[in-house]
């Protein structure tokens, strides 16, 4: 069992393959000559396999796969096959462009629910946000994976000016197709320009919501980010992640290991614990994976313990977003 000081059993592990992708959203990676990192610093097959079995042999049940965007690797389907054998659940987040040729290893590894990240519903703004023109691959990628019936869950990062006003448009879209729309509240990490009057809040989004929908709250799991939700009639159903004005620290259970092997602790931790050079040098990781989770803060790294408009993101001590993998 990996647990921390506050009590809390650590049996969610998030996996980075890699910080490349193949978008070039601004929140995530602003920079076209983003410089990625070499291949050989990554964690090679066999070792994101041989550190996967360790962490479940401690207790972990459920491993997410995420990147940049996981599936750019050459090397993605390897990876989620062996996953695949190991005894627990296995999921992914992606951003969709990829999921029609790896839809065969999906389900030979068991993956039964996939995340997609997708911040608009209107081609143009989609090109504008990804820099990418794609949005009606994607799509049709999101209706094939119902059509195979797994469950879809969209990712949607809500800005303010931006695509707060499509908020209606997503709900709509649960009408009759069974998925489930995540609005997350805009994050600020190294290079991403947060400031606090583009982020639009939880209540905000529900408000909106409300303006036009009957919302009935869910009981979610204990280990939610989420805050679960559903409007009589809908097929699908929404939920808000809203670590900037109702974080849900206390009740978290997630481990985060980058492409290039470094356990966090915490989303917003400021330190790491480097286990790819300690199992390069052939060292038990065990002991250094139970130090880094048992220090653990108790809320948001330790970083973020101010209202959200008083937050200097400037100050933040931690990697962008696509180096640690989300």
């Amino acid at each position: 069992m990996i647990a921390d000081s506050f009590g809390r059993v650590h049996d969610y592990l998030r996996i980075s393959l890699t910080d490349n992708c193949n978008f070039r959203c601004f929140y995530c990676m602003p920079e076209e000559d983003y410089d990625f990192t070499p291949a050989s610093r990554l964690m090679q097959t066999d070792e994101i396999v041989q550190l996967a079995r360790i962490f479940v042999e401690q207790g972990v049940k459920k491993i997410r796969l995420t990147g940049g965007e996981p599936l750019v690797r050459k090397d993605a389907a390897t990876i989620i096959a062996a996953l695949g054998k190991l005894p627990v659940e296995l999921v992914i987040t992606t951003n969709g462009t990829r999921i029609a040729e790896m839809l065969p290893i999906f389900k030979e590894a068991g993956i039964k629910t996939v995340n997609i990240s997708l911040d608009t519903l209107q081609p143009e703004k989609f090109m504008l946000i990804t820099r990418r023109d794609v949005f009606h691959q994607v799509r049709s990628n999101i209706e094939l994976l119902l059509q195979e019936k797994i469950t879809v869950k969209i990712n949607m990062v809500v800005m303010k000016g931006l695509n707060d006003g499509e908020i209606k448009d997503f709900i709509n879209w649960t009408k009759h197709n069974p998925i489930q729309v995540r609005f997350i509240e805009f994050m600020p990490f190294s290079g991403n320009k947060w400031t606090s009057n583009k982020m639009f809040s939880y209540q905000e989004i529900l408000n909106q919501i409300e303006k036009d929908f009957t919302v009935l709250p869910v009981e979610g799991s204990p280990n939610d980010t989420a805050k679960n939700f559903m409007i009589p009639g809908h097929d699908g159903s929404f939920a808000v992640i809203s670590t900037m004005t109702a974080p849900f620290c206390n009740t978290c259970n997630r481990m985060r290991l980058t492409a290039d092997g470094k356990l966090k602790n915490c989303l917003f931790s400021d330190g790491e614990t480097d286990l790819l050079t300690a199992l390069r040098n052939l060292q038990d990781v065990v002991p250094m994976i139970k130090a880094s989770i048992w220090s653990k803060k108790k809320e948001l790294g330790g970083q973020l313990m101010t209202h959200f408009e008083k937050l200097d993101a400037d100050a933040i001590k931690n990697r962008s977003m696509i180096t640690i993998g989300g």
